[in-house]
């Protein structure tokens, strides 16, 4: 049984992130409830790699002095797995947005599929989403983007080491991916879908690995805050 001083000294926790939930927005959960459980004025507390509001899955919570170990864990290797609808496409590149494009998807065959992931194991060239967190000019990109407003993004080179088509139900692909710090899933989406002639879109994510932490041995934000008052 975890106590004061034990979260204080600091603490990692592995939390499985629900939907719809900012990281940010569990980040003050915790740490509020931390704070009443023990009658601490003040603690940090931080996450180790942003997930989606539209993600679920694995978030690397770290507690006060362990906070100074969060950039160790973001840049370890990440596992995902996921969902991308073929023939249509999203401003966001996710179901944050409306669809705004829709394409053929009649050429596309299950071998196809397969083979196209290949173009994407290695370095690879990729842009950020327009609708992310990064900042541009002291502004996110997603303020620019909810305004209406274009902006040049610069594309990064990020890492996959698998990407494996592990189910194709019409046009719905299920996929793994392990990858480096910084890959956006969703800009992998739509790539795909570029790269098959066609569209694509994210329709579900979830974090299963960063490093070695599993989301398998994570808990959600009700058991922590029972573990809490118990």
């Amino acid at each position: 049984m975890l106590n004061k001083k034990d979260y204080l000294a600091g603490q990692v926790l592995l939390i499985d992130k629900p939907l719809h939930w900012t990281s940010f927005q569990v980040v003050n959960k915790l740490r509020w409830e931390i704070r009443q459980a023990f009658n601490i004025k003040k603690i940090k507390v931080g996450h180790a790699g942003t997930l989606d509001p539209l993600a679920t899955g694995l978030l690397v919570i770290c507690t006060g002095k362990k906070t100074k170990e969060i950039n160790i864990y973001q840049g370890q290797i990440k596992e995902y797995t996921g969902t991308l609808v073929l023939g249509s496409t999203t401003p966001s590149f996710d179901l944050e947005t409306e669809i705004d494009n829709t394409y053929p998807t009649k050429h596309i065959s299950e071998d196809l599929i397969h083979k196209t992931t290949s173009q994407f194991v290695g370095d690879i060239q990729q842009f950020p989403p327009v609708f992310s967190a990064i900042k541009k000019d002291g502004k996110r990109l997603y303020e620019f983007a909810r305004a209406g407003e274009t902006v040049d993004i610069k594309s990064r080179t990020v890492s996959i080491s698998e990407f494996e088509i592990t189910k194709i139900s019409a046009l719905q692909v299920d996929f793994k991916v392990v990858c480096s710090k910084g890959t956006y899933i969703r800009s992998l989406a739509h790539d795909f879908g570029k790269a098959l002639n066609s569209g694509a879109h994210l329709s579900a994510l979830r974090r299963t690995k960063i490093g070695n932490f599993n989301v398998d041995n994570g808990m959600s934000i009700d058991t922590f805050i029972k573990g809490l008052n118990n």
